[in-house]
């Protein structure tokens, strides 16, 4: 219990200590004899001024003085802190994950938080978009740690980017897009850890257009047929499906190797 401080005191003192958000439920720890009309009045008066905003119900950041302009914080700040206030396993992928293994060209607007069920609605704040996608299981083993200014984050490994963006590839702007950022990656990817239990995490059809896409439009001879060698000693089926999932298959040829029909031509920039 706090004696003769206020909220926005409470909230300064946290600030200091590096601590960039707060829950209702701490607000409520430090302020027992509070309402919640109390607490509702000198929270307003933050959100106001800038000193704080609410990214997810009952759930607050707070804004130190070098991103009040801005408004908001980078999420690759703030989400480490958020996934467990809501008790969730996560990581940042996609092209977000390939910018902090330095294949980006430009730090993209738009953030994919990989987390389990039920879904988590997407956050747009100050424009600054977080995206969640859920799955299945969260691969523990093929993630990587990495310091921010206010804590930890949890990304995707090289590896598990890789194939991210190859499965997910309309959420980042298609097959040529990936292709260009994975050409960027795959200086980055240890062959070592493409081993069962990375195949077993993705259908084969997303295996087989990785492959495709290392080993014929990329020619990463070595790591390409590292994979295909693997798929084969885990005794992993290829059928015949379309490189571009969406695209027609009458007339087009397929690739022998990796068992795809190249239905869309993919352009590296």
């Amino acid at each position: 219990m706090l004696h003769n401080i206020s909220l926005h005191e409470w909230a300064e003192s946290r600030m200091a200590k590096g601590k960039i958000a707060f829950s209702i439920e701490e607000i409520r720890d430090a302020f027992p004899t509070y309402t919640e009309a109390n607490l509702k009045l000198p929270l307003n008066r933050l959100f106001k001024k800038g000193k704080a905003i609410s990214i997810h119900k009952g759930f607050y950041l707070l804004i130190p003085p070098q991103y009040q302009v801005r408004g908001i914080l980078p999420p690759p700040q703030y989400l480490d802190a958020l996934m467990k206030y809501l008790n969730r396993p996560y990581y940042l992928g996609l092209l977000n994950a390939a910018a902090f293994h330095g294949a980006a060209h430009q730090q993209p607007q738009e953030f994919f938080v990989f987390t389990n069920f039920p879904q988590i609605r997407p956050i747009n704040k100050v424009g600054v978009k977080v995206n969640y996608i859920s799955i299945n299981h969260i691969p523990e083993k093929l993630l990587e740690s990495r310091k921010t200014e206010s804590g930890y984050l949890k990304i995707s490994s090289p590896e598990l980017t890789a194939i991210d963006i190859i499965h997910f590839e309309k959420r980042i702007g298609g097959l040529s897009r990936a292709a260009a950022i994975l050409q960027e990656l795959v200086d980055e990817m240890k062959v070592e850890k493409i081993n069962l239990d990375f195949l077993n995490l993705f259908p084969s059809i997303s295996i087989q257009r990785l492959g495709f896409v290392l080993d014929k439009i990329l020619h990463k001879k070595e790591i390409a047929d590292h994979l295909y060698n693997k798929c084969m000693e885990a005794k992993i089926k290829f059928h015949r499906k379309p490189l571009k999932a969406s695209g027609k298959t009458k007339g087009f040829s397929s690739d022998e190797k990796w068992k795809v029909i190249v239905n869309t031509k993919i352009e590296l920039d």
